[in-house]
């Protein structure tokens, strides 16, 4: 097996950087018409930025509006409208799914893809897969492209703007990088795109799991001020770039299988995807059997910046056994990442983990 390290084109990130949007895509050679797929927030915040920058650059666009979830239906949608618009290229801009939809439609397209995060939620901006879900939120499949985005842009100004909640999601997917990552090594299981882990992808995974504890806090108390400090461009490129880069090409495992796993509890439907992994790594934890002051340190770390530790955080307190039986079943489906950790894992073996994960956090906010 190969080994096998993927990234985006080109990376930038910045204050107001959304104003350099139409000279990053010239640089690259990028040329209209584009189709930017997009939710009501950020166009409403960009919508004329947008159109000055991709204007002085000479580069037509059309709009869509994302309509709410990566969906079959709606990645058909837009590639329908892109072709209609004889794009030559696709600009997400927004959150995951509205990044993941476009994204699958430019790959479908074997157009460019052009990736502009609004907030710092998810690692998925840098990526060449999609998560697709059905209408009522669940997770379906993943897709898995040919390329990686040609542009990421990372406005730290746009990101500021959102609910501080969402960054701290961001950390929550952020922090099952390394975890992960070492279980698809220790296992000699093939990273997202089917080679083997480089030592670049492991030192960014570990580079992003100490950037999380060193600026984590700081950069919480620093974003519901409003303020774009150097902790905060720190922790978006934690969340962003060093995650991104991390779990593709190093590998995902427990964590992620088991937030495949909850979305089958319709409790957890209204929290973020971070906030799900984030349990998820406790859960890993347990399956492991990892050491208490390694599980300690992650619970420390979710307790300074409020991502859950509970069930009853992730909304299912009182969890029924059956309903659990239903998310360990989902979390060890055939091909599922839990089947990454170098070791057999079912789903009973899930099943307790979570109990055990839920026990550990109560125990933790307790002492």
């Amino acid at each position: 097996m190969n080994s096998l390290f993927c990234s985006p084109l080109r990376y930038t990130q910045g204050y107001d950087a959304t104003q350099s949007l139409g000279a990053e895509m010239a640089a690259l050679g990028l040329s209209g018409p584009v189709l930017l797929v997009t939710s009501p927030s950020p166009r409403k915040l960009l919508e004329p930025v947008w159109a000055k920058t991709l204007g002085d650059a000479g580069i037509a666009h059309v709009i869509h509006d994302f309509a709410g979830e990566c969906t079959s239906a709606e990645i058909a949608r837009i590639v329908a409208v892109a072709g209609a618009a004889g794009a030559a290229a696709v600009i997400g801009a927004g959150g995951g799914k509205v990044l993941d939809a476009a994204r699958a439609a430019a790959a479908e397209l074997r157009v460019p893809f052009v990736c502009c995060p609004t907030v710092a939620t998810t690692d998925s901006p840098t990526c060449a897969i999609s998560v697709v879900y059905t209408a009522d939120g669940v997770y379906e499949k993943t897709l898995f492209h040919g390329v990686n985005p040609a542009l990421v842009l990372v406005d730290s100004h746009v990101i500021s703007r959102a609910p501080a909640r969402m960054l701290v999601a961001g950390m929550g997917d952020a922090l099952s990088t390394m975890f992960e990552a070492r279980a698809c090594v220790a296992a000699k299981k093939p990273n997202t795109r089917g080679g083997a882990c480089t030592i670049s992808a492991m030192a960014l995974a570990e580079l992003c799991y100490r950037t999380l504890l060193a600026d984590g806090a700081e950069a919480l108390r620093a974003a519901k001020n409003g303020e774009v400090s150097p902790a905060v461009e720190r922790i978006i490129e934690a969340n962003t770039l060093l995650s991104g880069l991390g779990f593709e090409s190093a590998g995902l495992a427990g964590a992620h299988g088991v937030h495949n796993g909850l979305t089958a509890a319709p409790g957890t439907h209204a929290f973020l995807h971070g906030e799900k992994v984030a349990f998820g790594v406790l859960v890993q934890l347990m399956l492991e059997k990892a050491e208490q002051a390694q599980v300690d340190e992650v619970l420390g770390f979710c307790c300074s910046v409020g991502l859950p530790v509970t069930l009853a955080q992730i909304g299912c307190a009182n969890l029924p056994d059956d309903v659990l039986d239903l998310v360990a079943a989902r979390a060890t489906a055939p091909g599922e990442w839990t089947h990454n950790e170098p070791f057999p894992v079912t789903a009973p073996m899930v099943a307790a983990a979570i109990r055990a994960a839920d026990a550990a956090g109560h125990a933790f906010l307790a002492a």
